[in-house]
């Protein structure tokens, strides 16, 4: 993790543990997946397994310092592509299976989006100026 600081270093390591348990979390809990899919977004089971897939992957590439950003910007992707399951997760809380939880978590899942992107970008990012 040469160029980065312990910062960095830390959050990275953090983003690794997440994005990879996420994943896990596909195969071992995919019903709750399904659950927050929207109904208009076709193949929901292969659609759950290739991103818990991608997430996995995601995760163990930020481990790799020459797939480090590619890494990040395919997790960045990612946290787009599902963006929709949490738009339905906040919007139809009852169908998504998530009536349990407070409307304001729901709500405020969609703007931490926005952090978890930057805390990509920001644990990936060399602190030298050439590579």
């Amino acid at each position: 993790m040469k160029g980065l600081s312990t910062a960095q270093r830390f959050a990275l390591v953090l983003a690794v543990v997440l994005y990879v348990s996420a994943g896990v979390l596909h195969f071992i809990k995919t019903e709750a997946y399904l659950r927050i899919m929207p109904p208009y977004i076709p193949f929901h089971a292969p659609l759950v397994i290739i991103s818990g897939v991608f997430e996995i992957l995601g995760g163990l590439g930020l481990l790799l310092p020459q797939m480090r950003r590619a890494a990040a910007w395919g997790l960045i992707a990612l946290l787009i592509a599902v963006f929709p399951a949490n738009i339905y997760m906040a919007t139809s809380p009852i169908e998504a299976g998530a009536a349990s939880l407070a409307p304001a978590l729901l709500w405020a899942r969609l703007p931490l989006q926005l952090l978890l992107v930057w805390w990509l970008l920001w644990c990936t990012r060399s602190r030298t100026i050439f590579r």
